[in-house]
């Protein structure tokens, strides 16, 4: 049944409350370990039972870090790499030009300073040498060092690694093929061989597990190494900006990060916390949405190693400079990706939106923006979306998809039909090359695999609803409360609240497309709500001419605090017409 019998909204979106087990296990919760409704509703969403609220609001990373030695070819690695350490051999990092191959790069450095030793950062060009290990690099790696670290790359780069010439050691998570590369080891939870129980760690989580497997290899030498805790908030930057979904050891990965992050103590996030303005204790939201995307301005637009170089660094004034440029580096991204998205998307809405693929191509767009407007594409049409810019006879895009249809696999199987040049990645994300004559036939075919998928037999995302609350009750206590559920993000969505029949007392325009409104349920209870991009879409011109109708409105609570006050404001998503009686 519809919630608040609202089937569509002013976005088009139905509104799906929480089924009758979700009501049912809520209710148990109550009795059984006497929680607020609200809280008990979000644990019941998670499947938490009855008596295990107390281990699932306090995880303990004790208790659910799994055992390294689990992965394959993790004993190997994590000895090879201490060999090289002890013999003081020359050790490279190949890593990834985003937050996850950035922060994995970083673990790493930090790790090996603290022993004593140095490693040499290689970070592709994005636009020269594209994703992962190439021959020319390698080999040049391979003269000058004894043992590369492949860091969120080079599951599927057989050539470069056996081009190497030397110990190659890889970390990473990305979707494996039925053979690896003759590397050394291979340690990924997404090899073909494994049994998915790990495949959704990050690289960066990878690479932590490679330190535990390391640090216990020392102390039974009797040798204490680093402390590990204090690198959490490395892999909480890159699981969440990696969009890897916030359970089991994740969420108690990013649990534990932010506690650390909060101390700050890493100077490359200190500074870059400051320089986007963070003045509260860092939670996922800000992970996501203000320090990873400066972290990724450098390999999108600007010098592929600087974000890597701010992460690692242990000089406050280099950090200073590197994130001041990296904020340049980002409004600039911003800039480009705002040109790009709106030819894609008029391209998009030419092709249709409502087939198993939305795609668009264009002339020189920036191969660094493209994964970004693919993202764009995607939340608008609740479809799988590839973006591809050609430069050349070639073109390089990405793709991202929806829940239930995993287009890493389909781009990986396309590459093996020889549809594409190269491609691969994740459920959720892929990259891919293309030769131009082959453009059509590849997205073609890519539209054929993902329908078989159910892709494009859905309409737009449905609006899931937590629950109803009334202005009165929506207290910084309840947000504060809320958040001991969290933290919140893929997987792991934050708790959204209908407020019915909400009259709209003040409505104005901010910015070029946001909405700032209050609103009031006429008994004394009143909320202020900002919905970012608000002008993008039906919600803005609809809320701010509101003319004194009611409206159901939905969203997420925050706290905003200004001025040392904390007050409760709403996340605005989306609204829908009240029935007047």
């Amino acid at each position: 049944m519809d919630f608040l019998d609202i089937s569509a909204s002013l976005t088009g979106r139905r509104w799906v409350g929480p089924g009758a087990e979700v009501e049912r296990q809520a209710e148990a919760i109550v009795q059984a370990d006497h929680l607020p409704e609200p809280l008990a509703r979000i644990l019941a969403r998670r499947g938490v039972a009855p008596g295990e609220t107390a281990a699932f609001l306090d995880p303990k990373l004790g208790s659910l870090l799994p055992d390294p030695r689990s992965l394959r070819d993790m004993e190997t690695a994590a000895a090879r790499f201490l060999a090289a350490v002890k013999s003081r051999q020359r050790i490279a990092i190949f890593a990834d030009y985003d937050v996850d191959g950035g922060s994995s790069a970083a673990l790493l450095i930090d790790w090996l300073r603290r022993m004593g030793r140095e490693a040499t950062l290689y970070i592709p060009d994005r636009i020269d040498e594209g994703y992962g290990p190439n021959v020319p690099a390698m080999q040049e790696l391979g003269r000058n060092h004894d043992l590369i670290l492949c860091v969120d790359c080079g599951t599927l780069s057989h050539e470069p690694v056996a081009a190497a010439g030397c110990d190659v050691v890889i970390l990473d998570h990305h979707l494996g093929g039925e053979t690896l590369p003759e590397a050394l080891a291979v340690v990924n939870p997404n090899r073909q061989d494994e049994d998915g129980a790990l495949a959704h760690l990050c690289a960066a989580a990878v690479v932590f597990l490679m330190l535990v497997e390391a640090n216990r290899q020392l102390r039974d030498e009797g040798v204490q190494g680093p402390d590990l805790m204090s690198f959490l908030d490395l892999v909480a930057l890159a699981t969440v900006a990696d969009v890897a979904p916030l359970l089991g050891v994740n969420r108690a990965l990013v649990r534990q990060g932010l506690k650390v992050m909060a101390r700050r103590e890493r100077p490359g996030l200190v500074a870059l916390s400051d320089i986007a303005r963070l003045t509260t204790a860092p939670a996922a939201y800000h992970l996501g949405f203000l320090l990873g995307p400066r972290v990724n301005a450098g390999g999108r637009i600007g010098a592929a190693d600087m974000g890597a170089q701010l992460l690692a660094t242990d000089n406050p004034m280099e950090a200073k400079r590197l994130a001041e440029r990296l904020d340049q580096l980002n409004t600039e991204r911003r800039e480009i990706e705002a040109e790009v998205r709106a030819y894609a998307m008029a391209q998009a809405e030419a092709r249709g939106l409502d087939a198993p693929l939305v795609w668009a191509a264009g002339e020189g767009w920036h191969p660094g923006v493209v994964g970004i407007v693919a993202s764009r594409l995607k939340e608008a049409t609740n479809r799988p979306a590839v973006v591809i810019g050609f430069d050349g006879d070639e073109g390089k895009g990405s793709g991202r998809s929806v829940a239930g249809v995993d287009l890493g696999a389909s781009i990986q199987k396309l590459a093996a039909e020889g549809l594409l040049v190269k491609g691969g990645g994740h459920k959720m994300a892929a990259g891919l090359t293309v030769a131009r004559d082959q453009l059509e036939p590849a997205m073609a075919r890519l539209s054929e695999m993902l329908e078989k998928q159910g892709s494009g037999s859905a309409g737009p995302a449905d609006l899931r609803i937590d629950g109803v609350l009334m202005p009165g009750a929506a207290t910084p206590e309840l947000v504060t409360m809320l958040d001991e559920a969290g933290p919140y993000g893929a997987s792991a969505p934050a708790p959204r609240f209908a407020f019915p029949s909400q009259r709209i007392s003040f409505a104005k325009r901010v910015g070029e497309n946001h909405l700032k409104i209050a609103f009031s349920d006429g008994m004394g209870g009143r909320i202020e709500a900002i919905c970012f991009g608000a002008f993008d879409g039906p919600l803005g011109p609809a809320l701010e001419s509101h003319k004194g109708q009611s409206f159901h409105l939905a969203g997420r609570l925050e706290i905003n605090e200004w001025g040392g006050r904390q007050k409760v404001q709403l996340r605005l998503e989306d609204a829908a017409p009240a029935s007047e009686i």
